[in-house]
């Protein structure tokens, strides 16, 4: 894969994603936790990629291949409910 020109530090792509970048994707490399995955199966779809990945620190090509493989492993549902329970009992204390 061939990286274009970079634009004030910040490397691309030719699918326009951005490539790993210490600054923005603190995460890289690390395990994501059980909140970050209800957080991504509740947000994926609603919110642009890119938007999850900034919220997340990782890079937007880990992001689609998580929630992609999260979907064929029939989890995404169970994700969104906790993080809805979870959401439902903050509100409640």
């Amino acid at each position: 894969m061939q990286a274009e020109p970079e634009t004030d530090g910040i490397v691309y792509d030719r699918f326009n994603r951005m490539l790993y970048h210490p600054e923005f994707h603190f995460n890289h490399g690390k395990t994501f936790s059980g909140e970050e995955l209800e957080y991504l199966c509740k947000f994926y779809g609603v919110d642009d990629v890119r938007t999850l990945a900034f919220a997340l620190g990782r890079t937007e090509h880990t992001i689609r291949v998580k929630y992609d493989r999260l979907r064929r492993e029939g989890l995404v549902d169970m994700y969104r409910q906790r993080y809805q329970r979870r959401l439902e009992a903050e509100c409640l204390v």
